[in-house]
């Protein structure tokens, strides 16, 4: 006789694999410290803090070097979100979370990985932002060869 399958836990979030806590700060305007902890649950984070408990939809967090690179079904979550919000590009807190990330590589070939990963999402970002971006690209990159 075969047994019906239930399953014990719920199937992750794809975007799941880019939730880091330093997003999750730069998200919610709080340090990285004041994080307890977070769950992540099949369609939302639950995020624990300092003085706070908030629910976080996978879509608000940008992708990260180290993982699987965004493919088009991500995209798809990341528009739908946006339109949702009436946005029509990625946050503020994308640029301000991808300059930082610029700001602390420590080699040139890891500054190359963010900056093909921006490459990647350039679409989502508005033209002003990725103008900055560059930018700070190129201050780092001509920083970390020439020191």
């Amino acid at each position: 006789m075969l047994t019906k399958f239930s399953r014990k836990s719920t199937p992750r979030n794809r975007l799941s694999r880019f939730v880091t806590k330093e997003a999750i700060a730069r998200l919610l305007k709080i340090k990285v410290e004041q994080i307890y902890r977070f769950e992540c649950w099949a369609h939302i984070l639950y995020v624990h803090a300092q003085g706070m408990s908030r629910f976080v939809s996978y879509a608000d967090l940008p992708p990260v070097v180290g993982v699987e690179s965004p493919s088009g079904l991500d995209f798809g979550y990341w528009k739908r979100r946006m339109a949702s919000l009436k946005e029509r590009f990625a946050p503020d807190f994308w640029v301000d979370f991808y300059a930082d990330r610029f700001q602390k590589a420590v080699s040139v070939s890891e500054l190359f990985e963010w900056g093909n990963l921006v490459g990647v999402i350039k679409l989502m970002l508005g033209a002003i932002a990725l103008e900055s971006l560059r930018k700070v690209y190129a201050q780092e990159k001509s920083l970390l060869e020439h020191f």
